[in-house]
């Protein structure tokens, strides 16, 4: 019984960095909802910015009058950031889905939220907008940090490779 008191105790304390600490059939769930969660971010992150993108797209002489008249984008030019902003928004996100490179989309998702964000006036960004911000900013950093997990292309491929 304190065998397996302390095996739970070890499973909810542990900070995610050795696991091999927990029991193999506890490692083996939670390897499958870690990997089911990516998934998740994933799809819901790209679902957010592919879509954003293709609003863009539909009226693209509306995307750079906003670009120009609205949007403050530091650093970039409004039609260089209009094409770099929409490019992200679409190719990325495909990445995403597909796993390939998931890494890489995370932090470049995480990089296009964190330019709409700062390009917004502040007097237009509602407590709910940088909510969603933040979260969208938040998953995106999860993936780039942890993958984009075992049900991925980038799983597959790491295997062939091995």
């Amino acid at each position: 019984m304190n065998r397996l008191i302390t095996a739970v105790w070890h499973g909810f304390s542990d900070p995610g960095l050795t696991p091999t600490r927990l029991p193999a059939p506890l490692d083996t769930l939670v390897s499958h909802l870690q990997s089911l969660a990516l998934l998740a971010a994933r799809l819901y992150v790209a679902n957010v910015f592919f879509s954003s993108g293709l609003v863009k797209l539909r009226d693209w002489s509306a995307t750079l009058a906003l670009f120009n008249d609205y949007y403050q984008v530091p650093l970039l030019p409004p039609v260089l950031a209009a094409y770099a902003g929409t490019a992200g928004e679409v190719a990325l996100p495909v990445l995403l889905v597909l796993g390939i490179a998931g890494r890489f989309a995370g932090a470049g998702l995480f990089v296009v939220n964190l330019m709409a964000a700062l390009s917004l006036p502040a007097e237009e960004l509602s407590a709910a907008g940088v909510f969603q911000h933040t979260l969208w900013g938040v998953l995106a950093v999860v993936i780039a940090l942890w993958g984009a997990g075992r049900w991925s292309a980038d799983r597959v491929l790491a295997i062939r490779a091995a």
